[in-house]
């Protein structure tokens, strides 16, 4: 009986897991969600993504990727996302929600996934303004004002 509910229990959290998970890619510049295009991607450079709105074709979020002027030293590393109609920056030192070695368009993958399931972006692209906000009150590091140049 303690089997029958134990398996029971590991195939709602299997199929609760799967329902939620979302297939976010990137190609040809294009992000899509479950196959349906959301937003608009421009690699600028290795260290650099801009994500643009569908509806106006308006840049959304800038993604950036810092060294800290110190390429041989990685623990200091940080990225900045600018959400840029909300004049909101966020900088932050966790690396692993969004890193992917030596494949810029995975990590990006990442941190939209990311973003959805913070849900600062909505299944539409958009940008959630409190939500945003509240994004930067949970991982917003205040790195370059800490950072002594």
């Amino acid at each position: 009986m303690a089997v029958n509910r134990l398996l029971t229990f590991f195939f709602l959290m299997i199929s609760c897991n799967l329902y939620f998970s979302q297939d976010v890619t990137i190609k040809d510049d294009k992000v899509l969600l479950d196959g349906k295009q959301i937003l608009k991607a421009e690699k600028i450079n290795v260290a650099q993504y801009s994500f643009f709105s569908m509806k106006n074709d308006e840049e959304i979020l800038l993604y950036q990727y810092m060294d800290n002027e110190t390429p041989s030293y990685v623990s200091d590393d940080y990225f900045i996302l600018n959400f840029l109609p909300e004049k909101t920056k966020v900088e932050s030192t966790d690396i692993a929600k969004i890193a992917n070695f030596m494949n810029s368009k995975k990590g990006m993958e990442k941190l939209v996934k990311w973003l959805l399931k913070e849900r600062v972006i909505n299944h539409d692209g958009e940008l959630n303004p409190e939500r945003v906000a509240i994004f930067k009150d949970k991982y917003h590091e205040n790195i370059t004002e800490r950072t002594l140049r």
